[in-house]
């Protein structure tokens, strides 16, 4: 019969109702956000994580109100710096559970230089970027995600920034966990929360979401249900690329591009997240409308130390040679002089 482990405290069953604050949920009706967050609160109990070590970290947006609405530590920082600030708790206490909550703008507009070094030092956190594709809360100016022509207050004569793609910025980054999901799926953003939280390095996770009073509507050619079948693509590790109503299509190489065929066709693509190159997940990143569906899943998962990890060893091997030392050692030592 199994014992439970002498001196290790069993972590207490969770529900969702233990991430849910007393505060009013203040978002526009029918916001996507809300489907976002009772996702979240559903996922963590499932981590078996003690309630007490998750940290959501935002910065400022709509989606940035989320520490006020999780039974959990949280910072709301300032605009695009939640990444400095899950940094220093990182480092702090690897042992907590960090999560960013950001968006397009926040995310990938004053927060993109942030956000860049977060990613490529692989910071073992998960960040949760919102895409709606405008910026909600300063009521509806373009964002970087915004497709070209779109009519803004601030483009009234349509957008001709071209658009950032999220996912590429992050293999750009060369994030090691990589994924993207949509907010009228919550089973699918569940099961792909749980799978960021599990890799061991920085996990990025899109998430298409709707704001539906500036933008309403941006993702229904993707995922609305008269389109999903056709448009979406949901990535199975190890098994083939395939989509439609009855998977009757499928993805391939044609020399360096992929094309869409017959599911009956030879050579179809297998979907492979843990392949060292980054060029399949280019691949991957970089389809959607109007030639190809848009893949939704986990695009890339591979393996790397993670920053923190690092940091500590240093410091465990100054230790070594050095000893512990003290404050005023630091603060008299071979670097300070005085003057007389």
């Amino acid at each position: 019969m199994a014992t439970e482990i002498e001196n290790v405290p069993a972590v207490p069953a969770l529900t969702r109702k233990d991430f849910v604050t007393p505060n009013d949920v203040r978002w526009c009706p029918g916001c996507g956000d809300y489907a976002i967050l009772n996702s979240l609160q559903r996922a963590l109990p499932e981590l078996g994580v003690p309630r007490e070590n998750f940290v959501i970290i935002s910065g400022i947006g709509c989606s940035s109100r989320f520490p006020y609405y999780m039974q959990t530590y949280g910072f709301h920082t300032i605009h695009g710096r939640a990444p400095t600030v899950a940094t220093g708790v990182k480092v702090a206490n690897p042992d907590l559970s960090v999560w960013i909550v950001t968006g397009d703008g926040d995310g990938l507009s004053i927060g993109g230089n942030h956000l860049l070094h977060l990613l490529r030092r692989n910071l073992n956190v998960t960040i949760l970027l919102f895409n709606n594709r405008i910026y909600g809360l300063t009521k509806g100016q373009y964002s970087p995600t915004s497709p070209v022509g779109t009519r803004t207050k601030t483009t009234p004569g349509g957008s001709v920034d071209h658009p950032i793609n999220p996912l590429l910025f992050a293999l750009g980054a060369e994030a090691t966990f990589i994924a993207r999901t949509i907010d009228n799926n919550p089973k699918h953003m569940v099961e792909t929360f749980k799978a960021a939280h599990e890799h061991q390095g920085v996990s990025f996770v899109e998430i298409f979401q709707n704001c539906v009073i500036f933008n309403d509507s941006t993702w229904d050619p993707v995922y609305a249900k008269e389109n999903r079948d056709d448009q979406m693509l949901f990535l199975e590790a190890g098994k083939p690329l395939l989509f439609g109503k009855n998977k009757e299509k499928g993805i391939r190489l044609n020399g360096l591009m992929p094309e869409v065929v017959d599911a009956s066709a030879p050579d179809l693509l297998t979907h492979q997240p843990d392949h060292p190159s980054p060029l399949y997940s280019q691949m991957l990143a970089c389809m959607g409308l109007p030639d190809f569906p848009t893949p939704v899943g986990v695009i890339r998962k591979i393996e790397r130390p993670t920053y923190e990890s690092l940091i500590h060893n240093q410091v465990e091997d100054a230790k070594a040679k050095k000893g512990t030392g003290t404050w005023r050692e630091l603060l008299h030592g071979s670097s300070t002089w005085t003057v007389e």
